[in-house]
């Protein structure tokens, strides 16, 4: 198997997996999910919102917030899984593209040279 399929399969399980961060915190009562935060949960549990995320926190807003879609339910977890893998899988996507355009952008290939004698 080609290492490069080998890529493709751990990024679709993982995408695909990645509900499991809206199941777990939820599971075990820990809060909200690992890195994903309010400013005001991280005042909670430093004790102080920093100074920059504080100023700066308004200027962001997730294009969908709570991985929902509009009038989505936020009853049950379900509804919210299958926005959670669009997004794992939409972010995956923008990143890949991202990155085939910027090693398109800074590497070089080489043109042939024909030689003519």
């Amino acid at each position: 198997m080609k290492a490069s399929r080998k890529v493709w399969i751990v990024l679709a399980t993982l995408a695909v997996a990645s509900p499991l961060g809206l199941y777990l915190p939820a599971k075990f009562k820990a809060g909200s999910a690992w890195g994903e935060w309010s400013g005001e949960e991280i005042g909670g549990m430093v004790g102080y919102i920093p100074q920059g995320l504080g100023r700066l926190s308004h200027l962001w807003h997730a294009p969908l917030r709570d991985y929902a879609f509009r009038g989505m339910d936020h009853a049950g977890l379900a509804p919210l899984s299958a926005a959670y893998v669009f997004s794992a899988i939409t972010g995956t996507a923008l990143c890949v593209v991202a990155g085939l355009a910027a090693g398109k952008l800074f590497t070089r290939r080489k043109s042939k040279v024909v030689k003519r004698t």
